[in-house]
């Protein structure tokens, strides 16, 4: 969904036919291929929330298959990252020469700007989750590592992640105002703690190398307010070269100030449509996120979301749940 779409749009659709779902599906994604080897007696419900980027869908539907092509992901839509649970029934997840096979709790990442295959062969309910990748504080190098990995749902962290993520499917009237807004952040707060530990970067013998960048990248989230973060401190805070920082970050194929903007602007769109701050100028809360310059602010604003900060804050504001 396009930047300049409403904040938080609820919607249902009921397909009859593989036609139509295709059509739901379509609406309520990316654009991806479906198909069905029992198409005369196919039936699916689509019913979605979208609040703050964040896309929470939950979904049931007889058997049929879903494919990302190549072809589709040259239309150049926007990459997302996409995690399904499974509620019930089982689905399989192919991507990057992997296989997941999804029962009731499990759930697996993918990323739609590769192709991905789902096969459902009986009846099921899943739910989804879909968001921009700049909304993940990981490295999509990092998650590429886990695309089409079955995480259980029954032990460790991910038996405390997936029946909040069921939870909210189940409660999509939820999620609006401010509140739905800190409960989609939390949900991505908790899959990139799973995520974290899936790849070991919380353990004592994790690759020193990606260690360093997590804590790199912790440091700059905690620091986007200080007008003095830059490549010089972020280097002289670890105890590293300012040329050995930029090589970190240029194997994530980013420079290291992208990612500081790219943070700064993220924290100043979640200011913006926080009615809490309803009072708060453009200006401060660019300020309290490290923009001095209020014009540069703008324009970089401008140049992520297609909207001016103004325009953005009077389209996208989330309505008060008082």
């Amino acid at each position: 969904m396009p930047a300049s779409a409403p904040a938080h749009v609820i919607s249902t659709r009921v397909a009859h036919t593989i036609q139509e779902f295709r059509a739901a599906v379509n609406a309520s994604f990316v654009p991806l291929e479906v198909s069905s080897l029992h198409s005369e007696r196919f039936r699916g419900v689509i019913r979605s929330a979208v609040v703050d980027e964040v896309h929470v869908t939950s979904m049931r539907a007889t058997d049929h298959s879903v494919q990302r092509t190549p072809e589709l992901i040259a239309r150049g839509d926007r990459p997302y990252f996409k995690i399904s649970l499974m509620l019930s029934g089982a689905g399989l997840l192919v991507q990057d020469g992997r296989e997941a096979v999804l029962s009731p709790g499990d759930f697996a990442v993918y990323d739609t700007s590769r192709p991905y295959s789902l096969v459902f062969d009986e009846e099921f309910r899943t739910m989804v989750l879909m968001f921009p990748r700049q909304l993940l504080t990981l490295p999509s190098a990092m998650i590429a590592q886990l695309s089409a990995v079955r995480i259980t749902g029954t032990e460790g962290l991910g038996g405390i992640a997936s029946p909040y993520l069921a939870q909210l499917a189940a409660n999509l009237d939820e999620l609006h105002g401010a509140t739905g807004s800190r409960l989609a952040h939390t949900a991505l707060d908790l899959v990139t703690t799973v995520f974290t530990r899936e790849l070991g970067l919380d353990e004592p013998t994790a690759d020193p190398h990606h260690v360093l960048m997590q804590r790199i990248r912790s440091h700059i989230d905690r620091n986007l307010g200080s007008s003095s973060l830059g490549p010089a401190s972020i280097a002289a805070a670890h105890f590293i070269s300012t040329r050995h920082l930029h090589g970190l970050f240029q194997e994530q194929g980013m420079t290291v100030s992208t990612w500081i903007r790219t943070r700064r602007l993220e924290q100043c769109r979640r200011d913006l449509i926080d009615p809490v701050l309803a009072d708060r100028s453009v200006a401060a809360i660019a300020a309290r996120w490290g923009f001095i310059d209020a014009a540069h602010f703008s324009r970089a604003f401008k140049a992520a979301y297609d909207l001016s900060p103004s325009e953005f804050r009077a389209t996208h504001r989330l309505p008060s749940t008082v």
